[in-house]
């Protein structure tokens, strides 16, 4: 694996990829491919003819052609078939159509003196760039975000994916962003516009799998793939080969280095079979990037693995938290919020004290299989909490939003929020949230295949045949299709509030955001839990030391009941900065913590 850079990070003019086209100050461009399942390869460029690669060690091919940058090219098999560089830095159309020269490196930043954010002042919005009509969509809205009180935008997957519809995750070109999206050069001016507003760009990849369409590995290089492990999605990726290592990791630095995004957010690593791969890559990265920097790295892993937090990543995705919070808002208790039926609240005061629910003991809903390790140690940062993301929303039947489901009760729906937003864990907010939007979000595809776009279809649906709800299969049949394009506008997020409602929706949290800022951000490093105590049902009281020292006390009641507080839950020295309901803050004042409600306290020091 190519390392050009110092640990202590300083940058070169250039990085030699060992993957993908790279132009040379001559003109010229090397190609290269790894393709061990195959004798030899070709190269066709379109205007200039094919060429011959020269075989490697290790299964490498690779050809120097007279063409520049805006080459369209194909790699040519054996037998003839013609396929895109598995590296493709852009595509002239979709993922069976020719890859394109390019180099986003050759875009004229204008924020260049920008290095990111420290982690602790991080508000995170995820988004889909496609429902918000591409990059340059995106870009129009974050005056909106930056207002709200948003410090980074994480953008769904966009790895060029099959057709112009697709959550992301189905991408087959991990260094190509989709075309449906826009051209790589719109992709850097969101990214730099971002910056110019104090904001910084995250990016969710996929190291887990390929999509279902468009992926001609297997053609070449088999060796990509292993057969002995199952995972949901086909075969896993063979992460004990170190081409593959480099090909996923290099791709991990381009998003990084050439396009300047300042972090990633890798998707379900627990299906990634090499644990050691996650530590080596994150060490890779740290190696060849500059040190001054602020570069976030943030884990989904249903593993529950603390150790990779101590000092590989930043930060997981908490799934623990939003679980037991939608089970106390919801009741739901099926599928896997069947892990988190018994003794909710005191699994809630476990996530504001400790992080993980799940650290190492049965877990109830995977039959029993121990899960996770011990997160008692980590800061609270460590923990990106979410009351909504894409996975929790379009998961569902029908992508219910809990403005949807919470409709009967609104003032525990704010409750959680208000939670969500003012621990010293790191808030991340789902497209649409800051309206109260009401649509639904929904699994979405574009498959030409009839087969593959039926086969989707009937797969989703027997998804939910467990559920009593869908035991009918004349119910399974209401569930959207998700190749149809009607759930694809189904699932569109206006850009601003629409109504009245949506602007007090959006004041709302500017005004709790800005209460964050104030208060919680300041004292974010150093900050330690000091316990969280269960109070009665669906009510917890959860207290954090703060790195200056300041307490910070928050209780929080997600059932419908008014519960008494004993004279010793809220400090005398303590003051309150925040109330999610005004209408109920007599009861407070009382010594009663009412249904629905969260309230925020400070101590001073010495309190």
């Amino acid at each position: 694996m190519n390392q050009n850079n110092s640990a202590q990070g300083t940058k070169p003019e250039r990085y030699e990829y060992s993957f993908g086209p790279l132009v040379n100050a001559e003109g010229q461009t090397r190609f290269r491919v790894w393709a061990p399942g195959v004798e030899n390869m070709g190269i066709r460029v379109r205007d200039h003819g094919s060429f011959p690669m020269e075989p490697l060690d290790d299964g490498f091919f690779e050809a120097l052609v007279p063409c520049g940058l805006g080459a369209r090219y194909q790699f040519e098999l054996p037998d003839g078939q013609k396929v895109p560089d598995p590296a493709s830095r852009r595509q002239d159309g979709d993922v069976h159509d020719a890859s394109v020269v390019c180099d986003p490196a050759i875009y004229p930043w204008r924020h260049t003196a920008w290095n990111g954010r420290p982690w602790q002042e991080t508000v995170i919005y995820e988004i889909h760039c496609g429902l918000a009509g591409g990059f340059s969509g995106v870009a129009a809205r974050l005056p909106q975000l930056a207002g709200l009180g948003v410090t980074a935008l994480e953008l769904m997957p966009i790895a060029d994916f099959p057709g112009p519809r697709n959550w992301g995750y189905d991408g087959v070109l991990p260094y190509a962003p989709d075309s449906a999206y826009g051209t790589p050069e719109e992709l850097c001016l969101l990214i730099d516009t971002a910056h110019g507003l104090g904001m910084q760009v995250f990016l969710d990849v996929v190291y887990n799998h390929f999509g279902p369409e468009g992926n001609y590995l297997g053609a070449y290089a088999p060796a990509f793939f292993r057969d002995d492990i199952p995972t949901p999605w086909g075969a896993a990726i063979d992460f004990r080969r170190p081409p593959v290592r480099h090909f996923f990791a290099e791709n991990a630095l381009y998003w990084l280095r050439e396009y300047r995004f300042d972090g990633l957010r890798f998707d379900a690593v627990h299906a990634i079979t090499d644990k050691g791969w996650l530590r080596e890559m994150s060490e890779f990265l740290r190696a060849n990037l500059p040190a001054e920097r602020h570069v976030h790295l943030i884990l989904e892993n249903d593993d529950n693995a603390a150790s990779l937090l101590e000092s590989h990543y930043d930060a997981q995705w908490n799934d623990d938290a939003h679980h037991v919070v939608h089970h106390l808002l919801t009741g739901e208790d099926q599928s896997y919020y069947a892990s988190y039926r018994d003794d909710p609240t005191d699994k809630l005061a476990a996530v504001l004290a400790e992080g993980f629910v799940y650290q190492g003991q049965p877990d109830p809903g995977r039959k029993d299989k121990r899960r996770g390790e011990s997160s008692k140690g980590l800061p609270p940062h460590s923990f990106v909490f979410f009351i909504q993301n894409h996975d929790q929303i379009g998961n569902r039947a029908f992508g219910e939003r809990l403005t949807t489901l919470c409709a009967k009760n609104p003032h525990a729906l704010k409750a959680a929020i208000a939670l969500q937003l003012l621990t010293p864990h790191i808030p991340l907010i789902f497209m649409g949230e800051e309206y109260g939007w009401t649509g639904p979000f929904q699994y979405f595809t574009s498959y030409d295949d009839p087969q593959l776009a039926n086969a989707v279809r009937e797969g989703r649906r027997k998804e939910f045949a467990a559920f009593p709800e869908f035991a009918d299969p004349e119910q399974r049949d209401l569930i959207p299709d998700p190749n149809a394009e009607s759930t694809w506008a189904q699932s569109q997020v206006p850009a601003n509030a629409s109504d009245q409602n949506g602007a007090q929706w959006y004041s709302w949290y500017a005004s709790v955001l800005r209460l964050r800022q104030r208060h919680v951000v300041p004292g974010i490093v150093g900050a330690r839990s000091e316990g969280a105590k269960v109070l009665a049902s669906g009510a917890v009281a959860a207290m954090w030391r703060l790195g200056d020292g300041t307490g910070l006390l928050i209780c929080t009641n997600l059932s419908n009941d008014t519960h008494l507080l004993k004279e010793d839950t809220i400090p005398a020295r303590s003051r309150r900065f925040f109330c999610s309901r005004s209408d109920a803050v007599h009861l407070l004042d009382r010594g009663e913590l009412p249904g629905g409600c969260t309230a925020a306290y400070l101590l001073s020091p010495q309190g």
